[in-house]
C-alpha cells in the first residue's frame, strides 16, 4: 500500500501518544522519513512562486526541499520562546497585500534544528491562535519531540489543533536513521493525496523497513531505549554547554537546548563563519555556517554545533579547537580587516553545499 503497513500505522499512532497525540491508523501515511513528508507535502500545497513562512533560523533541509519547487521563504522572528506570534501575523498580511499565495507555516517547534530551541506551551497557543485568526496551515516537523533531556515531552501542535496541523514524524532519532521510515498524520482530504503522491514517488514506501520497526516497537521495551538515549545525549550537551563557557571568546553567545541535538552560537561580529570554516577543518575541528540555515542570506555570525555524536571527550577538544580557531580569525580580521571584504567575496558566486 503506498500509505503504508496497517500495522506499521498502528504503532506509529503508539508513539505519537505519548507525547499526548491521540491519532486513527486511517490518517497515518508511512514516508520514507519525515524528509520525503515533507517533499510530498509541499508538492501537494505549493506552486512555483507560493510563499512558505519558515522560523528564523529553519532546518536546510527544509529550504532546500521549498527551493526546489520554485517556492518563497520568508522567516519568521524568533526568540528564547519559540515563534513570535505578532512576527507571523505581520509577515503573513504583508505577503498577501502584496498579492502573494501563503501556502503554510513550517516549524520544527521541538529543539529546533538549528537552533535548538523549543516553543512554550504558552507560545504554541499563541502561534496557533494567529494561524486560526489568518487561516493559514501549520506543518509541524517534530523528529526530536521525545528527546526531551529536562523533562516530559511538550504537547504537540498537532494535539493543541487537530484540524489545522499537519505532522511529520520520524523513527530516525529513535531507532535507527538508515531505515527510512517515517510518517506524515493529517486530515483525510489531506491523506487521501499524500497516498497518491506516495505512489507517484515510490510505489510503495520500504516494506522490509516497515517490518522491522514495526517488530521492534511490538517486541522492545523503545520507551526504555529512549531514556537511554535521552541519559546519553544530556551528558553530551551539558559537556557542551560547559565546554563553550570555559572556552569561548568574548563576545560568543549560545543557546541552551532543553533537547534535541543543537547549540546556535552567535559569535563576535567581526567573525564570518563561512569564510572562517576551512581554518577551522584545517585544525580539525568542523560546523555548519549559520547561513545555510536562512533563504535570504543571513547567518554570517552564527555556528550550528551538533552533540549527537562525538563522546563528551571529544566534544571537550572540539570546543576547545573550534575556540583557538575564533580567537585566531578575530587576530586575523582585526590586524588586517578582512571581515566585509570576505563577505564580498562570497557574495559574488555561490559557495559549496554545506547541507
Amino acid at each position: 500500500s503506498g500509505q503504508g503497513e496497517p500495522e506499521m500505522r498502528k504503532h506509529i499512532c503508539e508513539v505519537m501518544a505519548v507525547e499526548g497525540l491521540v491519532a486513527d491508523p486511517d490518517d497515518v501515511t508511512v514516508t520514507c522519513g519525515s524528509q520525503q513528508g515533507l517533499d510530498l507535502v509541499t508538492r501537494i500545497f505549493c506552486n512555483p512562486g507560493d510563499v512558505i513562512m519558515a522560523e528564523s533560523p529553519a532546518y536546510v533541509g527544509a529550504l532546500n526541499t521549498f527551493a526546489s519547487y520554485q517556492t518563497e521563504v520568508i522567516h519568521v522572528d524568533m526568540d528564547d520562546s519559540g515563534l513570535v506570534p505578532e512576527s507571523l501575523r505581520e509577515k503573513v498580511t504583508a505577503a498577501r497585500q502584496d498579492g502573494k499565495s501563503v501556502k503554510f507555516l513550517y516549524t520544527v517547534p521541538n529543539h529546533s534544528n538549528p537552533s535548538g530551541i523549543s516553543q512554550s506551551t504558552e507560545r504554541r497557543r499563541e502561534i496557533l491562535a494567529v494561524a486560526d485568526e489568518l487561516d493559514l496551515l501549520v506543518v509541524e516537523d517534530n523528529p526530536y519531540g521525545l528527546l526531551n533531556l529536562d523533562g516530559d515531552p511538550l504537547p504537540t501542535l498537532k494535539s493543541m489543533d487537530p484540524d489545522n496541523v499537519v505532522y511529520l514524524g520520524s523513527f530516525s532519532k529513535t531507532f535507527a536513521p538508515g531505515f527510512r521510515i517515517g510518517w506524515v498524520l493529517s486530515p483525510s482530504f489531506v491523506r487521501d493525496k499524500l497516498v497518491l503522491a506516495q505512489e507517484s514517488a515510490t510505489l510503495c514506501p520500504p516494506v522490509f523497513s516497515q517490518f522491522a520497526v514495526s517488530s521492534y516497537l511490538a517486541h522492545w521495551d523503545w520507551r526504555a531505549q529512549v531514556d537511554s538515549f535521552i541519559n546519553m545525549y544530556r551528558i553530551r550537551r551539558d559537556t557542551m554547554l560547559s565546554s563553550l563557557a570555559e572556552t569561548m571568546p568574548e563576545g560568543t553567545t549560545w543557546s541552551h537546548p532543553s533537547g534535541g541535538f543543537f547549540v546556535w552560537l552567535t559569535i563576535p561580529g567581526a567573525i564570518d563563519s563561512a569564510a572562517m570554516l576551512p581554518r577551522a577543518v584545517t585544525k580539525l575541528v568542523a560546523y555548519t555556517p549559520g547561513t545555510a540555515f536562512y533563504a535570504d542570506g543571513r547567518g554570517q555570525r552564527n555556528i550550528r554545533l551538533s552533540f549527537c555524536y562525538p563522546t563528551p571527550e571529544r566534544i571537550k577538544v572540539g570546543v576547545e579547537r573550534l575556540a583557538g580557531v575564533m580567537r585566531e580569525e578575530l587576530e586575523i580580521v582585526e590586524t588586517f580587516g578582512l571581515a566585509d571584504e570576505r563577505r564580498h567575496s562570497r557574495d559574488l558566486g555561490p559557495g559549496p553545499n554545506l547541507a
